[in-house]
C-alpha cells in the first residue's frame, strides 16, 4: 500500500510526515516542561496515543462512521439500479472487490466512501436517489470509488487520526498547565529562566499545533477531490455527469445539518461548506463551481490528462501528479445514457419503500390496488384499507397463531411467556406462500418483517430478528 501512496501521492505524504513532525515536537517539548529530562518519554507517549488512535479507526473506523450517519447495509434487489451502478464502477476502477453499498435516510443529497480496497463501502443519501438520473448517480459513484482506488479513504483516515492525536494532546496539555497551575510552580522551584521559555514556548505550540495539523490535512483533502473528480470522469467516460450532480448536490448539501464534523470532510460535497463559494485554508474541499468548471473545460477526452489540460487551462498550474500521469491512458466521452429516465416522483416513491423495508414494514395490497405500508410492531391479523374500508389479512408464516397460541398457553401464573424451545434451525416447519415477480413480505413468528423481493429463488429465508427458517413456497 505504502509504495503506491508513494508513487501517486507524493505531495500528501509530504504533508502527513509535517504532521508526524509536529506531533513529535509535541510530545518532545511538553514531557521536557511536565518532567525533567522527559523530552524522550514525552515523544514515546505522543505516538503510543497515536498508535492507539489508529489501530482503533483501523477495526472499526468504518462501522463507526457509517453508524454516525445511520447508514444501512442493502443488497442487489433493494435498489438494482444503485447495486448495478456500484458494480460498473468497481469493474471500471479495478478494485478486486465491489463496496458495500449503504443508504442514509436524508433528503439531502450526498455521498461518502470508507475503508480500504479490499474492504470499503460506498454509502448515498436517499435524496441522492431521488434527485439524480442514471449518469449523475454514475458519477457521483464513480467520485466516491476513486477516493478508495486512490487510497485516499485510508490515507485519510491516518491523516485525520493523526491531527486527533495532536489536538487531544495539545489539549489536555493546555488544560493541565491554567488549570492546575504546573507552569507556575516548575518556575517558582528554581527552575531558572531556561525553564520558564521552554514552558512557554511548549504553551505556545499547544496552541499553534492543532492549528497547524489542521491546515496540513485540509490542504491534503483538497487536492485529493479533484483527482477523486478526475478518476471519477475516467470511469464513467462521461465528465458532465458528474458535473451535473455536484452542481444538485450543493444546492441540497446544507439541509444536511446533523453531520459532525469527523464525516463532513468525507461526503462529496461538505455540507458545512456546501453554501461557500470561497475555499480557504481550513476548507477540505474546494469551491463546487471550481471544480463543475474543470470537468465541463474537459474537451475531446475523459482521461486524467484531459482532466490536468482543464485544470491547467483555468488555474495556469497542474494538480494531478507526474507518477499519475504517467500512468494516463487516452479515454474518449460517451454519449449520454439512452435509457429513459423514471420520472422524479415514481424515484421519490421507490427509495421511500426501500427505507420502509429495511425500516421493517410490511406491505399488503388491497383488492382496491391501494398499496398498504404496516408498520413495525402492528397487531393484529388484518388491518383495514383507508380506502375501501375492507379488512386485509396480514401474510404470516404458518403456524404463526399456533406458536402464538402455545406461548399463551404456556405462560404462568405470573403472565411471563416462555421462549420457544430449541434452538432456531429446529423451527424450520413455518412456511410461506410466493409470488415471484413482485416484493412480497410477511410476519415471522418472532413478529419481525421478512421481505421477499421479486427475483427470490431461495428455497428457503432465514429471519434477521430470530434466526428461525421459513420455507418457501411458490404460488
Amino acid at each position: 500500500m505504502w509504495e503506491a501512496i508513494a508513487s501517486n501521492k507524493r505531495r500528501s505524504v509530504f504533508l502527513v510526515l509535517a504532521m508526524a513532525a509536529v506531533l513529535v515536537a509535541l510530545g518532545y517539548l511538553i514531557g521536557g516542561v511536565l518532567v525533567p529530562g522527559g523530552q524522550y518519554p514525552g515523544v514515546a507517549v505522543a505516538v503510543m496515543l497515536w498508535l492507539v488512535l489508529w489501530l482503533t479507526a483501523s477495526v472499526a473506523g468504518s462501522g463507526i462512521l457509517l453508524g454516525s450517519v445511520n447508514a444501512r447495509e442493502i443488497q442487489h434487489d433493494d435498489h438494482p439500479v444503485l447495486f448495478n451502478v456500484v458494480e460498473e464502477m468497481t469493474i471500471a476502477a479495478g478494485l478486486p472487490k465491489m463496496p458495500k453499498v449503504y443508504i442514509m435516510d436524508t433528503d439531502a443529497p450526498n455521498a461518502f466512501a470508507v475503508g480500504t480496497v479490499d474492504n470499503s463501502a460506498v454509502a448515498v443519501t436517499s435524496g441522492l436517489l431521488m434527485r439524480l438520473n442514471r449518469d449523475e448517480l454514475q458519477g457521483v459513484v464513480a467520485h466516491e470509488i476513486g477516493h478508495i482506488k486512490n487510497y485516499d479513504t485510508r490515507f485519510m483516515m491516518l491523516a485525520g487520526v493523526m491531527m486527533g492525536a495532536i489536538i487531544l494532546i495539545a489539549d489536555i496539555f493546555t488544560r493541565t498547565m491554567f488549570y492546575s497551575g504546573a507552569g507556575r510552580r516548575r518556575g517558582g522551584r528554581g527552575g531558572g529562566q531556561a525553564q520558564l521559555i521552554l514552558v512557554v514556548v511548549a504553551l505556545a505550540f499547544a496552541i499553534l499545533a492543532p492549528i497547524i495539523a489542521q491546515i496540513l490535512y485540509f490542504a491534503c483533502s483538497r487536492r485529493r477531490e479533484y483527482l477523486a473528480d478526475a478518476s471519477g470522469a475516467a470511469f464513467t467516460r462521461y465528465p458532465e455527469g458528474l458535473a451535473s450532480a455536484l452542481e444538485k448536490i450543493s444546492t441540497g448539501a446544507p439541509l444536511m445539518t446533523k453531520v459532525n464534523r469527523a464525516v463532513a470532510p468525507m461526503f462529496t460535497v461538505n455540507p458545512r461548506e456546501a453554501t461557500s463559494s470561497v475555499s480557504g485554508l481550513f476548507s477540505t474541499h474546494p469551491p463546487t463551481e471550481d471544480r463543475v468548471r474543470v470537468l465541463r473545460s474537459m474537451a475531446g477526452g475523459a482521461a486524467f490528462a484531459d482532466y490536468q489540460a482543464a485544470y491547467e487551462k483555468l488555474h495556469g498550474t497542474g494538480v494531478i501528479g507526474a507518477a499519475t500521469m504517467a500512468q494516463s491512458r487516452p479515454v474518449g466521452v460517451r454519449p449520454p445514457s439512452p435509457e429513459p429516465e423514471p420520472e422524479d416522483l415514481d424515484k421519490a416513491r421507490e427509495t421511500v419503500d426501500i427505507l420502509h423495508r429495511m425500516g421493517g414494514f410490511l406491505f399488503l395490497q388491497c383488492a382496491c390496488g391501494l398499496k398498504i405500508k404496516v408498520p413495525p410492531g402492528q397487531k393484529g391479523d388484518e388491518v383495514q384499507c383507508p380506502r375501501c374500508g375492507r379488512g386485509v389479512p396480514v401474510p404470516q408464516a404458518a403456524a404463526v397463531a399456533a406458536a402464538a397460541a402455545a406461548s399463551l398457553e404456556a405462560a404462568g401464573e405470573d403472565g411471563v411467556i416462555p421462549p420457544l424451545k430449541g434452538e432456531p434451525t429446529e423451527a424450520a416447519g413455518y412456511t410461506c406462500q410466493y409470488t415471484p415477480g413482485k416484493w412480497q413480505s410477511l410476519r415471522c413468528p418472532c413478529g419481525r418483517t421478512v421481505n421477499l423481493s421479486p427475483n427470490f429463488s431461495a428455497p428457503e429465508i432465514q429471519c434477521k430478528g430470530c434466526g428461525r427458517t421459513i420455507k418457501v413456497e411458490r404460488a
